[in-house]
């Protein structure tokens, strides 16, 4: 296993630097990392013991990580190159030979993944908000009018459920979460807004770029949708615009850095064995 974590680590190091560098992370990174880690479990099994479970695990952790990282992304909460990187760690996190313990691993790993997650895009969030101040108390303004009665409406409901806190505690606390959501949806809408969006000359666009609006290129309209563009969208785009505007995404490999280096020292200094 020290192996596959070194392993694992190196290769999401090198994701890291590229996705704060770039903001996308190259599929050859995520498909040699599944090829590495599958290739020394399967020579492991064939070389130490003859028995191959170690190999087996491997092949259902990559499995289990397809199923969710397509569910990250198919749910418009991961781009492409972050559930690709999801799906490669699926043959590294298996740690034990017993299935129903790599299962239990898989969920912890889960749960920590999206602790961290929260919490580097709240300062991550931060930090662009604060640098564009002015742009975004604007936009959060602006967001606030565009959206005033919906939540005005959100706000009485949770005021509402507040006031039945009175009688159960369990309400109260649905309340305030009920209460605060609009805020939460405007401020990161206004983040958004000021901070991630960017013109870029269209000889820079790769495939997978967001756009951040549609663009007509002649009769027809490029349309600005989940999956990015593709290589015939760049093509006609370039035809016609010399610059465009895109959206950028958060760079989300260090939450998987930080993530796996938490679990590994679960498991290696015996914490994991108090958890379950």
């Amino acid at each position: 296993m020290v192996f596959l974590w070194v392993l694992a680590l190196v290769w999401i190091i090198f994701a890291t630097v590229q996705d704060l560098k770039t903001k996308e992370i190259a599929n050859w990174l995520n498909f040699s990392l599944i090829i590495f880690a599958l290739g020394f479990r399967f020579f492991y099994s064939l070389f130490s013991s003859g028995e191959f479970g170690f190999f087996y695990q491997g092949l259902i952790g990559l499995l289990v990580f397809f199923v969710i990282g397509n569910l990250l992304y198919y749910g418009r909460m991961f781009a492409g190159g972050d559930a690709k990187l999801m799906i490669a760690l699926g043959p590294v996190l298996p740690f034990s030979l017993v299935f129903l313990e790599n299962l239990k691993i898989f969920v912890l790993f889960f749960l920590i993944f999206l602790f961290v997650a929260a919490f580097y895009s709240l300062i991550f969030s931060l930090v662009l908000a604060l640098k564009n101040f002015k742009k975004f108390r604007k936009e959060f303004g602006s967001q606030l009018n565009k959206n005033r009665k919906i939540t005005y409406l959100v706000l009485l409901l949770g005021l509402l459920f507040m006031i039945l806190g009175l009688f159960e505690i369990l309400f109260f606390s649905l309340g305030i979460l009920i209460f605060i959501i609009p805020y939460f949806y405007l401020y990161a809408k206004a983040v958004d807004e000021t901070s991630m969006i960017k013109k870029i000359k269209t000889n820079k666009l790769v495939e997978g770029d967001w756009l951040y609006k549609n663009l007509r290129v002649g009769k027809k309209f490029v349309e600005a949708k989940w999956e990015g563009l593709k290589k015939e969208d760049i093509k006609a785009i370039r035809k016609k615009y010399k610059t465009v505007l895109i959206r950028q995404g958060m760079p989300f490999a260090p939450v998987f850095l930080i993530s796996l280096l938490i679990l590994i020292y679960l498991w290696g200094s015996g914490l994991w064995n108090f958890l379950f």
